[in-house]
């Protein structure tokens, strides 16, 4: 049974309210209780249960924004919305998620779903585009008036940034993932043949490796540190992905003129040894186009949640970026608690 929502007093009865930013990856979900300068007040972290299907995700949602409520409530903050953003193909302004390749949805009203199993007043976002809002505002794109956000993780997608706003187009922009680089390359779970993040997502390049090495890796961070090391296997497979990585960009660079283009993501993790080949190897396919500064998310994996977070005080009406920049404070890193022992973490944040 869904919990009775409870009562949210009016902006002009109380500043001490909230709103939950919740960032629902492939591989996990990044949760936080936020107040109006986006500043988390509480915050967890769990896995994304995937490969259990798509009911059980949902579920995990659910569990995860009831937790963060009572965090809220707990502290005597009103909750005022909860912001969720997800991967895939995202109609913001219906609330769907009409498709996600990772995850196994297919037109799901899944802002409604959340709203009735948990009594929040739910607004649902893409994930890239919120951390795209989140790094223009607030990051490595602060000060542009265009600007590309690319998140590479366990796919690969990008959202256009103009004057602060992301573009949409009903929920299909920003695919970068499955822009074909190779006609003849690899099976995609989108249906496709040789998209971007067959060969240049982390798990790409993880699968990539361990199907040629005689000692397999976890993550894609080891097959950079293997590729510093002198490893040729690694240094091939991390280069094919350099060079499909730069060839999405360079099609990017062509259509839309993007001034400045922002690497986030486990992957740009890597550092230079990522920004500074793909700057290289853009460089070498532009002729006359402007050739747009290539920098690293300065917000790192907390993008997406900062951008759920403006998601949700937006639907509530109250300008987050303009408070945050006003005040002088860094954002602080988020904590990262198990949702298995959700008493436990509740009471320790």
């Amino acid at each position: 049974m869904s919990p009775t929502p409870r009562p949210v007093p009016d902006e002009t009865e109380t500043q001490q309210d909230c709103v939950l930013a919740l960032d629902v990856g492939g591989t996990g979900m990044k949760g936080a209780v936020v107040d109006r300068t986006l500043t988390p007040v509480a915050s967890l972290r769990v896995p994304t249960p995937r490969v259990q299907g798509p009911e059980d995700v949902v579920d995990t949602i659910v569990d995860v924004l009831r937790i963060l409520r009572d965090m809220a409530l707990d502290r005597g903050l009103p909750v005022r919305h909860a912001g969720v953003v997800v991967p895939g193909i995202v109609d913001e302004a219906r609330g769907r998620a009409l498709w996600a390749a990772n995850l196994g949805w297919r037109d799901l009203a899944l802002a409604d779903v959340l709203a009735r199993r948990t009594g929040l007043a739910v607004v649902l976002g893409h994930d890239v585009r919120a951390g795209g809002v989140a790094e223009s505002a607030l990051g490595a794109a602060r000060g542009t008036r265009n600007s590309l956000f690319v998140a590479i993780g366990t796919g690969v997608a990008a959202a256009l940034v103009c004057d602060g706003v992301a573009v949409t187009s009903g929920g299909y922009a920003g695919e970068l993932g499955h822009l074909a680089v190779d006609p003849h390359g690899m099976a995609c779970a989108c249906g496709g043949r040789g998209c971007l993040e067959t060969v240049a997502s982390a798990s790409a390049v993880v699968a990539g490796y361990n199907a040629v090495a005689p000692r397999p890796v976890v993550g894609a961070a080891e097959v950079a540190d293997r590729a510093r090391s002198g490893d040729p296997v690694a240094e091939e497979v991390w280069n094919r992905a350099v060079e499909a990585l730069a060839q999405g960009l360079a099609s990017v660079t062509t259509l839309l003129a993007p001034e400045r283009i922002v690497l986030g993501g486990g992957l740009a993790e890597a550092g230079p040894l990522l920004l500074d080949r793909v700057r290289v190897a853009l460089a070498g396919r532009l002729t006359f186009q402007r050739n747009p500064e290539l920098v690293r998310a300065a917000l790192g994996d907390r993008a997406g949640n900062i951008g759920a977070g403006i998601v949700a005080w937006s639907a509530a009406g109250v300008d987050a970026v303009a408070a945050r920049s006003a005040s002088e404070a860094p954002l602080p890193v988020s904590r990262t608690v198990d949702i298995a022992h959700a008493a436990t973490a509740a009471a320790a944040l």
